[in-house]
């Protein structure tokens, strides 16, 4: 406990408070929108029923090239992700690595707080553990979408399927969407880290601007997945 004494007292209250905020906003939203998405019909919510349907459609198919193609589509996106948080994360290691040149030179920008070379390696810290958790939820959902493809490669021919019955196309289309769905959700969460680093940007100028900024993100956020146009025409 003592050693923790330093660290608790580097930072102010409010600092504290701020950082506080910060996760209550992140985890808080997180489990709302998981609560909420069935209710009121998330984007993701949507999106995964579109994907079900999309899997039921595909036993009715024999040439399966589009939904192939659609898969390594899907695939493309968090594989760029995962790659640039690599590259964010590297750079991020390196300013920890030489956190004196680089707090000073961030003290030199307009508006930025004066801390200790301590309280700014703890925001780097954050940041860099922000992207470290994008990193692994962007490569989770590039393995889940492989996954899904390999159900959809591993699929009955159509033939197949209508000996089946109905009962075996729908059972299909329940486990297949359930995959691919949760390699959207993988994604989804990595994206939500993407921009939730941005009110830590903020910190580096005050505990308002990282308080101001999680409060913000999270309402853009909400406005995206709850009530945007785009979700009213996946509703449709």
């Amino acid at each position: 406990m003592q050693s923790l004494r330093p660290l608790l007292a580097a930072l102010p209250p409010l600092d504290w408070a701020a950082l506080g905020l910060f996760f209550v906003t992140w985890i808080g939203y997180a489990e709302f929108s998981k609560r909420h998405a069935d209710g009121q019909g998330s984007l993701l919510a949507i999106t995964n029923r579109v994907r079900r349907q999309w899997m039921l459609q595909l036993t009715y198919r024999d040439m399966r090239v589009l939904d192939g193609a659609v898969s390594q589509a899907l695939l493309s996106s968090p594989s760029f992700f995962a790659s640039t948080t690599i590259l964010i994360i590297g750079g991020l290691l390196a300013a920890l690595g030489t956190s004196e040149q680089t707090s000073a030179l961030v003290l030199g920008l307009p508006f930025a707080v004066k801390t200790s070379t301590l309280v700014f390696d703890i925001k780097l810290a954050l940041l860099t553990a922000i992207f470290v958790y994008a990193f692994f939820r962007f490569t989770w959902s590039m393995r889940q979408y492989t996954f899904g493809a390999l159900l959809v490669a591993s699929a009955p021919e159509a033939v197949q399927f209508a000996q089946l019955g109905s009962e075996a196309r729908e059972e299909f289309a329940d486990r297949a969407g359930a995959v691919v769905g949760m390699a959207a959700e993988a994604f989804n969460d990595g994206l939500r880290g993407y921009y939730l680093a941005f009110p830590v940007v903020g910190w580096f100028f005050s505990p308002w601007a990282l308080m101001l900024a999680a409060v913000g993100v999270v309402y853009v956020l909400y406005q995206r997945e709850f009530r945007s146009e785009v979700l009213e025409k996946l509703r449709a």
